[in-house]
């Protein structure tokens, strides 16, 4: 049996090919991101460990600042010296470092990453541990020089001598670029500005006495714990936070962390794709493969071999494929790997291909993925391989389900389905986002079970209406091809399968980001009143000066500022939150429309009050006149009283959770320092808001990293932030169609070689090989507008549930991208008649006489 199967195995060689690429593909997603994610993890822990000091003192960090708010907590500097004398302590050293900086040469072009990395401004301070060394000049001396490094100098043409204008918080300054420096590690794609230590804590936090942090050296025979607890005892724990440079290197990788998931996560999504869609290929192959082997099986029944032979012969054969599509998907996952460090360093990350890490997780999880998709979706074949009497040896017979009754899928399907919809719908009827988001999963994955279970009963009524115009249109030939698409609905439904999965994605995801955009529109109109507001590119706050500018400008009327900063609120049920509130000032119902169920914007804005969206009051108990106490960033605390309640759709809201909100003047008072996030400014009398966009626009020219937006600009950008998640859900579609498409070319093929001899019968009663090519092309564009039908019938309803959770958040328009619709129907179209070129090519080609006696 082990010989017949190897031989079986080699025989069918070419035919399992398209499947094994559907193994390779899944197993390359799982490698590559493991391999690209392990090697930047290593990468990071090993720069971080070398740069870090033996301790680091920092100001208490008691908020998490997930949107900056332009304040830069700071230490005295004179704090070193102190330090300093502690015993053990080595040498102690304050630093000055920030990362709000803009930096612009003299054409006016930032300075610095385009990839979202930092340009970070500190001082010069340079020791053993210093990622980078001089190279190039020398070391800034006084208030106008300064230090870049080589990478940003190489990619943005900055040379010694050159004049540079930096935007900082406390204002903008200019300086020489006299020296460059290397970096010595890996680079984490930030841009670096060096200023001699005086002009940094001057000129980048306004405060020559103030530092960032203070950097401790521990002497020789002293443990970095042991200095850690000695500094502490100094200093005192309820000011300063104190971290060992193995809890330092560790503060610093999970603030990478974040981004180095979302680059696993998305891989590992494009795997998750490749292998649900793989697992219908390879069933479908399978189970042809079987069918066609039903009298070799039969055969082999009759010399004896028994069911648990034959099974376990197909799940061989199955092992085998799955041990060569893992092997080839882990050395292509290394070169997907490769490829995304490469594709990094372009971006400015410094990541070295000869530091790639392989561990030993990479190989086990690439042979587990490919080994085990192979044989689960082997496994139902094998069963039915099993099932093949001996007297199959004596008949033309096969075992692939033509004449079968689908009677146990119609009560699978429907139960499966009953159970999907009734999820669906308690998706729709719920009014808690978490309950409704949990049941929307369910019922997601239960109606996608039940379309690919109950799919061949669709197969028959869905194709005749399809392929209903092929008779009129193509005759005889179009017929048949409808007549062969509906001859084994089992295999029409798996090859359909493939396909449905990727376009009800990319269906459903349509429908939300559509109706997304469509409820940011609405809400944009209802709410914002201003001419133009004027913001950073990146949604990052902006020195005052920027503010002034802005209302210098000529015609330039009323200008409100907004601000975010962190906050936490103990509530009356004993919760406590953090959050980011929003500041305004008083004239903010000059520029926005706010819905309020109590109070008005003067209460809310009034000083020591604050305001609250009403369903997060009614959830934690808060009522207006409630007291509110209230943690700022920095330490502070106080009691706020609401003032106001506002029945904002919460994507309208002023805020995040919560949608809390006060006056600037109460933020001042509390957490002073803080950099303005947005302007909303109206044009003054007898000025016309495209003259007053001209003035504002030339105003802050010097600022290249703010921008003026008015309400369409507004609604484009948001369009755009939706659209970043609509393309990765397109590229998830794209991969799906790959292997969809080999999965219609492995069946057009496999069905080729089935109808071997009908195919040569056809030629000798006189079709011509051109009508020939026809049926098949025709058979193909059928069966994959059929799994484009299913798909986007079933992405729509994911859609439109999918909008109502998001009502649940605001978001009340329902949009339907028709267009979108159209679109995938007949690039499905498209697909189905270029898979069928090859099968087609193939069956044209045929020796009529051969394909007659075929056997």
């Amino acid at each position: 049996m082990l010989k017949a199967t190897l031989r079986s195995f080699l025989a069918h060689k070419g035919r399992l090919l398209l499947s094994a690429l559907a193994v390779v593909l899944s197993v390359a997603f799982v490698a590559g991101s493991l391999i690209f994610s392990d090697t930047l993890s290593r990468t990071f822990d090993r720069l971080f460990a070398t740069t870090a000091p033996d301790v680091t003192v920092s100001p208490k960090e008691t908020l998490d600042e997930t949107v900056p708010s332009g304040m830069t907590a700071t230490l005295p500097a004179e704090l070193a010296a102190r330090v300093a004398a502690i015993d053990g302590v080595a040498a102690a050293r304050s630093d000055a470092e920030v990362e709000n900086i803009t930096v612009v040469d003299d054409e006016n072009e930032t300075v610095g990453p385009t990839t979202g990395a930092p340009t970070i401004g500190t001082d010069w301070n340079p020791d053993e541990r210093s990622p980078v060394e001089l190279t190039s000049g020398h070391a800034p001396r006084g208030p106008a020089e300064a230090m870049l490094d080589s990478e940003t100098a190489d990619r943005k043409d900055v040379t010694i001598g050159d004049t540079l204008s930096v935007i900082a918080g406390p204002g903008s300054f200019k300086v020489e670029v006299v020296g460059i420096a290397t970096f010595t590690t890996t680079n984490p794609g930030a841009a670096l500005l060096f200023l001699d230590p005086e002009t940094a804590r001057e000129k980048l936090l306004g405060d020559a006495k103030a530092a960032t942090s203070i950097s401790v050296d521990a002497d020789e025979g002293v443990s970095d714990a042991q200095l850690k607890q000695r500094v502490a005892a100094a200093l005192g724990t309820d000011t300063y936070d104190y971290r060992t440079a193995d809890e330092q290197a560790e503060s610093d990788v999970e603030q990478l962390g974040g981004f180095l998931d979302i680059i696993k996560y998305v891989m590992l999504g494009f795997a998750g794709i490749a292998t649900l869609v793989g697992i219908f290929l390879i069933v479908n192959t399978f189970s042809m493969l079987i069918a066609q082997r039903t009298r070799e099986l039969g055969l082999l029944r009759a010399l004896g071999a028994d069911r648990r032979q034959v099974r376990r012969s197909v799940l061989t054969e199955a092992l085998l494929l799955g041990l060569v599509g893992s092997t080839l998907g882990l050395a292509t996952g290394i070169g997907l790997a490769a490829g995304l460090i490469e594709l990094m360093n372009a971006l400015g990350m410094n990541i070295k291909s000869s530091e790639m890490v392989i561990g030993w997780g990479t190989p086990v999880a690439a042979y587990v993925v490919g080994v085990g998709v192979t044989f689960v979706a082997a496994y139902l074949p094998a069963r039915r391989a099993a099932g093949v009497s001996p007297m199959a040896a004596l008949a033309d017979a096969e075992i692939a389900g033509i004449g079968r009754p689908l009677r146990t899928r119609a009560i699978v399907g429907g139960v499966v389905a009953a159970l999907g919809a009734a999820a669906l719908v308690g998706c729709v009827t719920a009014s808690e986002t978490g309950s409704a988001a949990s049941l929307l999963g369910l019922g997601i994955i239960l109606t996608l079970l039940a379309t690919v279970i109950a799919g061949p009963l669709l197969v028959r009524p869905v194709i005749r209406v399809l392929g209903g115009a092929f008779p009129a249109l193509f005759g005889s030939v179009g017929r048949m091809s409808q007549r062969n698409a509906l001859r084994n609905p089992r295999r029409t439904g798996a090859t359909a399968a493939a396909l449905m999965v990727g376009l009800a994605l990319v269906g459903g995801m349509s429908v939300a980001s559509a109706s997304m955009s469509e409820s940011f529109d609405q809400q944009i109109d209802e709410t914002l009143g201003a001419d133009f507001v004027v913001q950073n590119g990146n949604f990052l706050p902006f020195p005052q000066e920027v503010t002034e500018a802005v209302r210098d400008t000529p015609g330039a009327g009323l200008v409100v500022r907004s601000r975010l900063t962190p906050i936490a609120v103990r509530l009356p049920d004993g919760d406590r939150v953090e959050t980011t509130a929003a500041a305004y000032d008083p004239q903010l119902d000059e520029v926005a429309t706010i819905t309020y169920a109590q109070g008005d914007t003067e209460n809310a804005l009034a000083g020591g009050n604050l305001a609250m969206d009403l369903d997060f009051a009614r959830d934690h108990g808060v009522r207006v006149g409630s007291t509110i106490p209230v943690e700022f960033q920095g330490g502070r605390t106080t009691e706020l009283t609401v003032g106001a309640l506002t029945d904002q759709d919460a994507a309208e809201g002023f805020g995040t959770q919560g949608g809390l909100y006060f006056g600037l003047d109460t933020l001042e008072e509390f957490a002073p320092g803080g950099q303005d996030s947005a302007l909303y400014v109206n044009a003054g009398s007898g000025l016309s808001a495209d003259e007053l966009r001209d003035n504002l626009e030339r105003t802050l020219d010097p600022y290249p990293q703010v921008q003026v937006r008015d309400l369409a600009d507004y609604k484009e950008l948001v369009h755009d932030q939706i659209a970043v998640l609509l393309y990765l859900v397109y590229a998830l579609l794209g991969l799906a169609i790959v292997i969809a498409v080999l999965g219609v070319v492995n069946t057009l093929a496999l069905s080729v070689v089935e109808r071997t001899r009908e195919i040569g019968l056809l030629r000798a009663i006189g079709l011509a090989r051109r009508q020939l090519r026809r049926m098949i092309r025709l058979e193909s564009v059928v069966i994959a507008v059929f799994g484009a039908v299913l798909g986007l019938a079933l992405g729509l309803v994911w859609g439109v549930c999918t909008q109502q959770v998001l009502a649940l958040q605001g978001m009340n328009a329902l949009a339907i991208p028709w267009g979108t619709i159209v679109a995938v129907v007949v690039g499905s179209a498209v697909v189905g008649v270029v898979a069928a070129l090859l099968p087609a090519l193939r069956a044209s080609r045929m020796n009529v006489l051969a394909a007659i006696a075929h056997e």
